[in-house]
C-alpha cells in the first residue's frame, strides 16, 4: 500500500514534534552538554577533511586552503616512505615493544600501589602518599628530562658520582643504548603511575563495603579479601583500560623518546619511533604530507586495535567489553 504525501509529511511533522518535545523535557541536559559538543565539532571533527593531507604532496601555496587544493595528488606513496625505509622493522618494534612493556607495568604496579593505599589506616598518610605519587604525572616531560639528567649526567650526575665514591668508572649513558630500554620504562611508570594508581584507588572507594563485612565475619585474610573481592571487582576497570592501552600500542610519547635522551645520535636504535622518525623525517624534509600519513596511520591502526581487543573481550566475557 502506497503512502500519500499528505501521510508522509503528517509523519515528518510527528517525528519533528517529537524531537522537540524530547529537547525541551531534557533541555538542561542539551545546554549542559553544548560546549561540549561545540569543542569537539571545531576541534576534532571539523578538521578531519584535513586527513587528505596524507594522500597529497603539500606544497605552500598561499593559505591553508590554496596549498590544499594546489597539491599534487600522490596516493600512498607517502605511506611507502614509512615501510619502503631501512629503519621500518626497527621503528614498529621500539614503539610496539615498549607499549607491550608500559600497558603490562602500568596495569600491574599501579594496581599494587592502589592496593597497598587502600590498606593504610591514616587517611592524612594516605592523601600525602597518593598525592606523592601523582604529582610527576603533571611535569613537563622537558622537565623530566632535566631530572633524568641530572642523575645521568656523565660528569656532575649523582648516578655517576655515586660510582666514583665506590671506586667504578663512571658510564657515559648518553652514548650507551643498552641501558635504556630499562631507563626509558622506568621513566614511563614514574610518571604515568600516580595517574593509573588514582583511577583503581577511585574504584576501590566505591565498593559496597558490606562485602568485606561479611568477609571479615567469615574470617577471611587481607589477602583472600583482595584476591576474592577487590581484583574480580575491579575486572572491569582494568578490562577498559587495557582496551584504551591497546589503541594507542602504535603510538609513542614523544617527549619520552625524543627530550628524556637528549636526541642523542648514539641512541637511536633505542629511542628511534614512530613519532620520533616522522618529526626527524618532517624537520629535515619539511614534508607535511609524510607526517599527516604517519599520524593517519597511527590513528587507524590503533581503531583497528580497540575493535580487535574489545572483539576478543566480548568473546571471553561480553559484559566487560565496551560496546
Amino acid at each position: 500500500m502506497e503512502i500519500s504525501s499528505e501521510e508522509k509529511k503528517g509523519r515528518n511533522e510527528g517525528k519533528i514534534k517529537r524531537k522537540w518535545r524530547r529537547f525541551l523535557k531534557n533541555k538542561e541536559l542539551f545546554i549542559l552538554s553544548a560546549p561540549g559538543i561545540i569543542w569537539f565539532a571545531l576541534f576534532s571533527y571539523l578538521p578531519m577533511f584535513a586527513i587528505f593531507v596524507a594522500f597529497k604532496r603539500f606544497r605552500l601555496h598561499g593559505n591553508f586552503f590554496e596549498s590544499f587544493m594546489q597539491s599534487e595528488w600522490v596516493g600512498l606513496d607517502n605511506f611507502n616512505f614509512l615501510f619502503k625505509s631501512g629503519d621500518a622493522s626497527l621503528i614498529i618494534r621500539n614503539t610496539v615493544g615498549y607499549n607491550v612493556i608500559f600497558i603490562l607495568m602500568g596495569i600491574i604496579i599501579p594496581l599494587a600501589m592502589a592496593l597497598m593505599l587502600n590498606e593504610i589506616f591514616s587517611k592524612q598518610l594516605s592523601k600525602l602518599y597518593q598525592s606523592v605519587l601523582f604529582i610527576p604525572y603533571f611535569l613537563s616531560m622537558v622537565v623530566v628530562s632535566y631530572i633524568v639528567f641530572a642523575f645521568l649526567d656523565p660528569t656532575g650526575g649523582y648516578v655517576n658520582g655515586l660510582l666514583k665514591t665506590i671506586g667504578v668508572k663512571p658510564i657515559q649513558f648518553y652514548m650507551e643504548p643498552k641501558y635504556w630500554p630499562f631507563i626509558l620504562t622506568l621513566v614511563s611508570i614514574w610518571k604515568t603511575m600516580g595517574y593509573n594508581m588514582i583511577i583503581y584507588l577511585a574504584a576501590i572507594c566505591g565498593f559496597d563495603k558490606s562485602y568485606y563485612e561479611a568477609a571479615m565475619l567469615d574470617g577471611a585474610s587481607k589477602w583472600q579479601q583482595i584476591k576474592h573481592i577487590t581484583l574480580p571487582m575491579l575486572r572491569p576497570v582494568i578490562v577498559i583500560l587495557l582496551i584504551l592501552a591497546v589503541g594507542g600500542i602504535f603510538r609513542s610519547d614523544f617527549g619520552l623518546f625524543y627530550q628524556v635522551p637528549k636526541d642523542s645520535g648514539a641512541l637511536i636504535p633505542v629511542t628511534q619511533t614512530v613519532d620520533t622518525y616522522i618529526y626527524r623525517g618532517l624537520a629535515t624534509m619539511g614534508d607535511i604530507g609524510l607526517s599527516a600519513a604517519g599520524g593517519l596511520l597511527q590513528s587507524v591502526v590503533g581503531f583497528i586495535l580497540v575493535l580487535i581487543t574489545n572483539g576478543i573481550v566480548k568473546k571471553i566475557d561480553k559484559g566487560q567489553s565496551l560496546f
